[in-house]
């Protein structure tokens, strides 16, 4: 059991991760840092935002127009670590 949990826990940290680089390479993506016509940097992008838009998409629809930003991803992040902490603080606990 302890095994099942930290695989969810590291899953957990790992999509964390991979929401903060898909944000990261949007942003350099946007102000012209990073070229996206490069076939690597491209693939990339797609990559990170295949992975996270299907968790953001409905955060998008809940949080209001802000105008130019986009808070989505924070609130991911923020939904991520409550989960971890509500993983470790009272179903590890339980079931240990």
């Amino acid at each position: 059991m302890v095994a099942l949990l930290w695989l969810i826990d590291t899953v957990l940290s790992l999509y964390t991760w991979a929401v903060i680089i898909a944000v990261i390479l949007s942003l350099l993506a946007t102000f012209g840092i990073l070229d996206t016509r490069n076939r690597i940097v491209w693939a990339l992008g797609d990559f990170f935002e295949r992975l996270t838009e299907p968790a953001l998409r409905p955060i998008r629809r809940v949080l209001p127009n802000l105008g130019g930003i986009d808070l989505s991803p924070l609130v991911l992040i923020l939904l991520l670590q409550a989960a971890q902490i509500f993983l470790k603080t009272t179903i590890a606990p339980a079931l240990l």
